[in-house]
């Protein structure tokens, strides 16, 4: 009995040091290195383990480990609260025009017919759409008067399409298509940007780092320069430090957590028995002019991500 004990013991030891080091890693606000970006984004979920971790312990009546999985789970649970803001600065002004943003990965073009459907049925007037190859262009442009994309195969391509008039502004130098724009609604210029950086993969995590940072150093350009809007496939969770400093840089506003859909998973859809378990899809809302008034993710066939559908309102001035 006492041998089993120790294997035990041992056993919990080096899951709870595997979990310290990922959110010890949160605790400091860093992405470290493969393996700690992968598995931040499961960062709430760690609470399972440590969760039988602590009943083992107890079992094995092993009180420092019961006592360092017991503050571990509460440091877990501590940092899986929403992060950000919890309103924007827009509320209570007078509304100039509603505006439906959706956001959506059609994975390499193989959902664009069923993206198509959601667009007829929904209505939104901006949509953000990546891995848009040029068919996917070609059959979702049909649908909307106004246009800004990166052309590309695979995953590089990208595609903002808008019911209202549309100014093309330069993409970011980045793998995967990230065009911006502006609109013209309600004779007010709304600046867009669409969000798809490298995912962090093994040997990609400096250049997903990086394209986060373009993503950041862009917001912060435009922090004062009226309405924002920045969204898409970021392949990173509010676990991820860099795409907190994205947050942090432009006082922008992360649409779902504003919406009470906070941690609502987006990715990965359809990956066999196990559900989505992580919100890397966001619309992220900047400015003094815009509020939210509600966000739904939204099942789309054929592309493992869901797609974000956020009502807003764009006010008028002050």
């Amino acid at each position: 009995m006492l041998r089993h004990r120790h294997a035990a013991a041992r056993t919990v030891g080096a899951v709870l040091i595997g979990i310290t080091a990922v959110v010890g890693c949160r605790v400091v606000g860093i992405d470290a290195v493969t393996p700690v970006p992968q598995l931040l984004s499961f960062l709430p979920w760690l609470a399972l383990p440590t969760v039988l971790g602590l009943l083992v312990a107890l079992a094995a009546r092993c009180r420092v480990l019961a006592g360092w999985a017991a503050v571990l789970l509460a440091v877990t649970a501590w940092y899986s609260r929403p992060y950000g803001p919890a309103s924007t600065p827009a509320e209570g002004r007078p509304v100039a025009a509603p505006l439906r943003v959706l956001a959506a990965n059609v994975e390499f073009g193989g959902a664009t017919h069923e993206l198509l459907r959601v667009i007829r049925r929904e209505r939104p007037d901006l949509v953000f759409v990546t891995e848009c190859d040029p068919a996917c262009a070609r059959t979702l442009s049909a649908a909307y008067p106004h246009r800004a994309q990166v052309a590309g195969e695979g995953s590089t391509g990208s595609l903002i399409l808008s019911a209202h008039p549309l100014t093309s502004g330069p993409a970011l130098p980045s793998v995967m298509g990230m065009p911006g724009a502006v609109a013209r609604v309600a004779g007010r210029d709304v600046r867009l940007r669409l969000a798809h950086p490298m995912p962090p993969l093994p040997g990609q995590v400096a250049v997903w780092k990086r394209e986060l940072g373009l993503l950041r150093d862009d917001a912060a350009r435009h922090a004062h320069g009226g309405p924002l809007l920045v969204a898409g496939d970021f392949n990173a969770t509010q676990d991820h430090a860099a795409f907190r400093a994205v947050l942090d840089a432009g006082a922008l506003h992360d649409a779902a957590r504003l919406a009470g859909a906070f941690r609502t998973p987006s990715w990965p859809q359809g990956a066999g028995p196990l559900p989505p378990y992580a919100q890397i899809d966001h619309v992220l809302v900047g400015g003094d002019d815009l509020s939210v008034r509600g966000a739904r993710f939204l099942d789309v066939p054929r592309t493992d991500h869901r797609a974000l559908l956020v009502e807003l309102d764009l006010h008028a001035h002050r």
